[in-house]
C-alpha cells in the first residue's frame, strides 16, 4: 500500500529519492518522509503529500549517496509526524521503512518495553525497527543478521528497507507478501515497491520472493533467505517505458488513462484472435488447456473494478462455453470455508498483481487442490508468479488510484478467454464472427465516444452538486453500473449504488424524486423494452434521467433528460463501450468538485495489506 524507494551509488540520493517518492505517490499520500547515511543517520519526514516534504526539506542540505525513502497510506496510527516513515530505533543506529503489516507487533511490543524501550508512534514498524536493535545490540551480531533474526519473529506481510548507522555503505531490503524490486545500475543500486521509480535508471531488476533478503553494498548484491540460505538472482528486463509514467499533456492521469483506452484494449487483444478463422490463442493458458477444456466450474476471485469485470465475465463464460461460474469478493473467499474441488478454475483478476486479499484467496485455493490462474497487468509481480497458468492484459502503467483502462483491457481480455474456452469445450457461439469483429472495431468505437467529451462535461456541470446518484442496467450492462458507482464515489466522494434495473422497484425505488440522478445503461439488447420502463416509471418519480443509450435510438431520448449515445456492438461487447462515458462523467464531476482525481482521499492504488 505504501511507495518504497532506496538508493545506493556514487550519486546524490535526495533528487532520487523525491522522484521516486513523486512516482509511487499514487501508492499512498498520507506522509512521506526520507532517510539519508552520510556519517550520520538524518531522518526528514512530515504529513502530508511528497510536496510538503520538499518544503520541509528545503534549506536542511540532504546530503547522501545512500538512502531510502516512503509515502504512507495509513494502518496502524493516524497520519502525523510522528507516524511517518522512517522509524528510528531508540539507538538512533537504525531507521527502517515499511509496507505492510506485523500481525503480532503487540506481543512483539510488549516484550521490548519490559526490556526498557520506549515507542513515540503508534505504528507496527516502529516494533519492528527496536526489535532489529534489541537483536543487533544483544547478540552482537552483524545488522544483516540482526535483519534476519528479527524477521523469523514477525508474523504478517512486509516490504522493507533498512539502513544502519554503523554499516555506512550498505543498504538491506526485504519482503514477504508485499513487493519489492531491486533495480541494477552501473555501480549503483534501486529498491522500489514497484518499478516506476526505477524506470528512468535502469531496465534490469531482480523481483524479491517471499523471505527474501537482498544486502546492497558497493558494487555487489547478495541474496539469500531469513535463514541464511543463500539465492541465486533471477535478473528480468522491464518493459515499460518512461514516458507511461509522464501525464503526456492531460491534466491528470486518470483523464489520460480513459483516453488511452482505444490503445490499451487493441494491445490487449493484439495477436491473440485470428480475424479470420475467430480461432483464440493463448499462450499462457495452453498448458493447462485439460484443465479448463473439464472444469467443473470457474471461480473468479478479485477485489473492486476487478471484482466487477469478473462479473461481466460470468455472463461471457456462462453464454459463450457453456460452464457454471462464481463471482467471489477475495476479501471474503478464504474467511467463509469455501468449497473448492479439485477440477475447478479458479481465475484471480488484479492490475497490479499484489493485492494481498487476491493472493490469500490463491494460496487457499491452490492448497485445495484447484487449478489457479490470472488476469494481471504487471509483469514480475507476485500473482503471475504464483499460478498455474495466465494472461497479460497490457494495458500499460496505470497511475490513476481509480482504475479504467485496466477494467476495459480485463474485459478483452476476459473476453478473449471466454471465447478460448468455448473452442477447447467445442461449444457451439452462434454470433462468433459478430463477435470477434466487433471485438477488433472496440477500440475504433471507443475513440468515436470519447469524442462526445464536450457533451458529458455539460452533463457533470449539471449534477456537480448531487448528493446521491443511482446507476442502474441490466444484464452484461449490471456490472457496468456497479462501476460507473464506484467510480463517482472513489473519486467525486457523492454516495451512488449501482443496482440491476429490474431490482429498482424492490427498495430502490423509494429514493427517487426530482434531486436523484439516474444513470441507466439502457443499449438496444433483449432486456431492452424492461429498461424502457424502468425509465418511464422513474420519469412518473421526477427523477432525472441519464441514459446511455445505442446510437440512433429515438425512444428513449424522448424520456430521458439527458442521453450518451454509444455505438452499436454485440451485447457480449457492450460493457467495452459503455463504461466510458461513465467514467468521464465521474472524472469531470470530481474535478468540478475540487477533488483530487488521481489521490483520492484515503485509498491508494495497490492495496497489498489486508
Amino acid at each position: 500500500m505504501c511507495g518504497i524507494v532506496g538508493y545506493i551509488g556514487y550519486r546524490d540520493a535526495y533528487p532520487i529519492l523525491v522522484n521516486g517518492l513523486k512516482r509511487l505517490e499514487y501508492r499512498g499520500y498520507d506522509s512521506a518522509g526520507i532517510a539519508l547515511l552520510n556519517k550520520n543517520l538524518d531522518v526528514y519526514k512530515i504529513k502530508g503529500k511528497v510536496n510538503d516534504l520538499e518544503e520541509f526539506v528545503e534549506g536542511k542540505k540532504p546530503v547522501g549517496t545512500i538512502g531510502m525513502g516512503h509515502t504512507r497510506w495509513a494502518t496502524h496510527g493516524v497520519p502525523n509526524n510522528i507516524n511517518a516513515h522512517p522509524h528510528m530505533s531508540s539507538s538512533k543506529n537504525f531507521a527502517l521503512i515499511h509496507n505492510g503489516i506485523i500481525e503480532n507487533y503487540a506481543s512483539l511490543k510488549k516484550g521490548l518495553l519490559a526490556r526498557g524501550y520506549e515507542f513515540h508512534s503508534d505504528t507496527d514498524t516502529e516494533v519492528l525497527v527496536q526489535l532489529i536493535d534489541w537483536i543487533y545490540t544483544q547478540n552482537h551480531v552483524s545488522s544483516e543478521e540482526a535483519v534476519r533474526l528479527a524477521l523469523q519473529e514477525v508474523v504478517g506481510a512486509y516490504g522493507i528497507v533498512v539502513l544502519c548507522k554503523n554499516e555506512p555503505r550498505q543498504i538491506i531490503a526485504a519482503r514477504k507478501g508485499s513487493p519489492i524490486v531491486i533495480g541494477i545500475g552501473k555501480d549503483e543500486y534501486f529498491v522500489a515497491s514497484d518499478a516506476t521509480p526505477i524506470i528512468e535508471f535502469t531496465k534490469e531488476v531482480i523481483y524479491l520472493n517471499d523471505d527474501e533478503v537482498a544486502i546492497l553494498n558497493d558494487g555487489e548484491i547478495v541474496i539469500k533467505d531469513i535463514y541464511n540460505l543463500g539465492k541465486t538472482p533471477h535478473i528480468e528486463t522491464l518493459e515499460m517505458e518512461l514516458e507511461a509514467l509522464e501525464k503526456g499533456g492531460f491534466e491528470h492521469f486518470m483523464l489520460k488513462e480513459i483516453f488511452e483506452q482505444p490503445r490499451s484494449i487493441m494491445d490487449s487483444i493484439r495477436g491473440r484472435i485470428d480475424p479470420v478463422s475467430g480461432q483464440v490463442k493463448l499462450g499462457g493458458l495452453s498448458q493447462i488447456s485439460e484443465q479448463l477444456k473439464n472444469a467443473r466450474r470457474l471461480i473468479f476471485i478479485a477485489c473492486g473494478t476487478s471484482w466487477h469485470a469478473g462479473l461481466v465475465g460470468e455472463y461471457l463464460l456462462e453464454e459463450f462455453a457453456r460452464i457454471p461460474v462464481e463471482v467471489e469478493y477475495a476479501s471474503e473467499f478464504r474467511y467463509r470455508k469455501p468449497i473448492i474441488y479439485s477440477d475447478d478454475v479458479v481465475i484471480a483478476i488484479s492490475q497490479s498483481g499484489e493485492t494481498a486479499d487476491t493472493l490469500a484467496a490463491m494460496k487457499l485455493a491452490k492448497e485445495s487442490g484447484a487449478t489457479v490462474i490470472a488476469i494481471c497487468n504487471v509483469v514480475g509481480s507476485s500473482i503471475p508468479r504464483n499460478n498455474d497458468g495466465g494472461v497479460y492484459t497490457h494495458a500499460g502503467p496505470e497511475i490513476g488510484v481509480a482504475s479504467t483502462k485496466a477494467f476495459t483491457a480485463q474485459v478483452s481480455v476476459i473476453t478473449l478467454m471466454a471465447l478460448y474456452i468455448a473452442q477447447l469445450k467445442g461449444s457451439k457461439i452462434g454470433n462468433k464472427r459478430e463477435i470477434v469483429e466487433g471485438l477488433m472495431n472496440i477500440p475504433r468505437k471507443v475513440e468515436k465516444i470519447l469524442e462526445v467529451n464536450d457533451k458529458i462535461i455539460a452533463i457533470a456541470e449539471t449534477f456537480k452538486n448531487a448528493t446521491n446518484f443511482l446507476y442502474l442496467g441490466r444484464g452484461y450492462n449490471f456490472p457496468v453500473a456497479l462501476e460507473g458507482a464506484l467510480k463517482l464515489k472513489e473519486i467525486s466522494y457523492i454516495h451512488a449504488e449501482g443496482y440491476p434495473a429490474a431490482e429498482m422497484k424492490h427498495g430502490p425505488i423509494a429514493l427517487i424524486d426530482e434531486n436523484m440522478p439516474v444513470v441507466f445503461i439502457a443499449t438496444k439488447d433483449s432486456t431492452y423494452e424492461k429498461v424502457v420502463s424502468n425509465i418511464q416509471e422513474v420519469v412518473a418519480r421526477k427523477g432525472r434521467v441519464i441514459a446511455i443509450v445505442t446510437e440512433g435510438d429515438h425512444q428513449i431520448k424522448d424520456l430521458a433528460e439527458f442521453v450518451i449515445e454509444i455505438p452499436d456492438t454485440a451485447d457480449s461487447l457492450v460493457p467495452l463501450l459503455s463504461v466510458i462515458p461513465l467514467q468521464l462523467l465521474s472524472y469531470h464531476i470530481a474535478v468540478m468538485r475540487g477533488c483530487n482525481v488521481d489521490q483520492p482521499r484515503n485509498l491508494a492504488k495497490s492495496v497489498t495489506v489486508e
